[in-house]
């Protein structure tokens, strides 16, 4: 297995910062794939349709989809917006970028680990619908954190999970449950055919499911195990898993003399000048 760290793709929010457009990924999320997952971050733009897919699957051995303060947009699951405040949180360069980059990853083999909206984007990625609004839904909790709040406390375990019997999670865990964070408004509705529940919270609120058909790591996380990873023995053990498919993915990739990044950079040099 080469010396050479794992490269791992982190796709970029498209936010407007001071009437400017930027690509953005939280440090949080940058810091446990480098050193929670062992592994070299790559932000990735979200281009939507000028994303260049393949190029992309040619540099990474995995990729991280992350939260955000953004929604995954309701018509890609056959819905409408549930009301007009929510039209504030979209962001449909990054559905165009993640959606068909997730579905092309798995169909490769590239490990993949969603979080939040990472998770939500995975379930309708694959035909599954969400709740736009879970607090409103009869017989669910109001899973959101309090904005006032200082950091610590919004990121704070808020509520139990049980995880499947003879799941990663439970294996993982080393146990039958975890406490976790809770900061997400919406979450999974119809859970997609072929995904497999990993953990469910006290409400039955799907919290985590993996890919089925899935021939390496692809799991989806409605929590966020990335805030302090560090001091969560469950975190740490998520992004190490993580880490170790990503190394495995790496370890079956074609031998070269060369640095293993130069390879793929001209790897996907080559694709580019092809889908140009």
């Amino acid at each position: 297995m080469s010396d050479f760290p794992p490269v791992v793709g982190l796709v970029a929010d498209l936010r407007l910062l001071s009437q400017h457009p930027f690509h953005c990924v939280g440090n949080k999320y940058v810091e446990a794939v480098g050193i929670g997952a062992n592994s070299i971050p790559v932000i990735l733009p979200a281009l939507a349709e000028r994303f260049n897919l393949e190029a992309a699957l040619e540099l990474v051995d995995g990729l991280l989809f992350t939260g955000s303060p953004s929604n995954v947009a309701p018509e890609l699951y056959g819905a409408t917006l549930s009301g007009g405040h929510l039209a504030d949180y979209l962001d449909p360069a990054r559905d165009a970028t993640t959606l068909p980059l997730l579905r092309a990853a798995v169909a490769r083999g590239i490990p993949v680990l969603g979080l939040c909206r990472g998770c939500q984007e995975i379930n309708v990625a694959f035909g599954g619908t969400l709740h736009q609004e879970v607090h409103v839904v009869p017989g669910f909790n109001d899973h959101r954190e309090n904005e006032d709040a200082p950091l610590e406390d919004q990121y704070a375990a808020s509520h139990v999970v049980h995880f499947a019997p003879g799941g990663m999670l439970e294996r993982l865990a080393k146990g039958g449950e975890a406490r976790v964070n809770s900061l997400h408004g919406q979450g999974v509705d119809q859970l997609a055919p072929g995904m497999i529940v990993e953990a469910i919270a006290p409400d039955g609120l799907i919290e985590a499911f993996r890919i089925g058909s899935a021939s390496t790591f692809a799991l989806a996380v409605q929590w966020h195990p990335e805030w302090r990873f560090e001091g969560n023995p469950l975190s740490v053990a998520i992004f190490a898993e993580f880490g170790s498919a990503c190394r495995e993915r790496q370890a079956r990739r074609t031998s070269d003399s060369r640095s293993p990044l130069s390879t793929r950079i001209d790897r996907a040099r080559s694709t580019t000048t092809e889908h140009s």
